[in-house]
């Protein structure tokens, strides 16, 4: 199996080769299933709590309890954007941004491989963004 370190030492002209293809499943599939286990154990977490009756024990648990549910909640968004990657891997269009068709480049598929944007694109959004908060 390819490492990050081989993958980024690829020609640029080989960009999104089968190989590359092949390193991106393995990477989104295993992200996927860590999600899912992840949510199943803080399920279970939240379900087996013993009830505590000493207030600073129930503030303790109801601020931790936030906490696994913005996590929760933060990870079971990123499963359908794992899904929508996984199929653009099989339709050939993974790694290109949806707005420009420009590549959005390895390293910044390594650390976010459900990236849809190329860099340039992102902070150009980000910026309008921006603008309308004022």
């Amino acid at each position: 199996m390819t490492t990050e370190k081989q993958l980024l030492a690829q020609p640029k002209k080989n960009y999104m080769n089968t190989d590359q293809h092949q390193f991106f499943v393995n990477k989104l599939t295993t992200l996927r299933e860590e999600i899912r286990e992840h949510t199943t154990s803080i399920m279970t977490e939240l379900s087996e709590q013993e009830h505590e009756f000493d207030e600073l024990d129930i503030a303790t648990n109801q601020e931790e309890n936030r906490m696994r549910l913005r996590l929760l909640d933060r990870e079971r968004k990123l499963l359908p954007k794992i899904e929508k990657s996984l199929n653009m891997i099989e339709d050939g269009s993974y790694g290109y941004c949806v707005e420009t068709g420009e590549q959005i480049g390895l390293a910044r598929l390594l650390i976010r491989p459900t990236a849809t944007l190329c860099a340039e694109e992102k902070n150009r959004q980000e910026h309008i963004e921006k603008g309308f908060r004022k």
